[in-house]
């Protein structure tokens, strides 16, 4: 944990691949993480964590299978979005779009059960600033 501010601006621009979050800072036992987000995801659930969307830059589709159905959340920016524990999700972007994410330490980008993960998606728990 740095003792300094961070910019996300500079940590944003320190990288550029999309669905490879990195991890900025830690609040207690959790991680803030930054990511670009471009086309799909992966359909995955945590079964015991809640995922906290935040959007910083761009538009953010969230596929929710929930009990009644099949819907989709669009987030624009600016947009707060909290995926309950246990709920299939799958995020995707029309186009680049930069978010923060909020999980505990270790969640693993993919969740607990997913389908197949194509090779543009990252299988990480978070990469450390460069």
């Amino acid at each position: 944990m740095s003792s300094e501010p961070i910019s996300l601006d500079k940590a944003l621009a320190s990288f550029t691949e999309c669905w490879s979050p990195r991890i900025v800072t830690t609040v207690n036992d959790y991680d803030v993480r930054i990511a670009r987000f471009e086309g799909e995801h992966v359909w995955h659930v945590h079964e015991d964590t809640d995922e906290f969307f935040l959007v910083l830059d761009g538009e953010v589709h969230l596929g929710l299978r929930e009990p009644d159905g099949e819907r989709t959340v669009v987030l624009a920016r600016g947009s707060v979005f909290t995926v309950p524990r246990g709920t299939y999700h799958k995020p995707s972007a029309p186009g680049r779009a930069e978010v923060l994410l909020f999980e505990p330490t270790g969640t693993l980008s993919v969740g607990d059960r997913h389908e197949e993960v194509p090779d543009h998606v990252d299988v990480t728990t978070g990469h450390a600033l460069s």
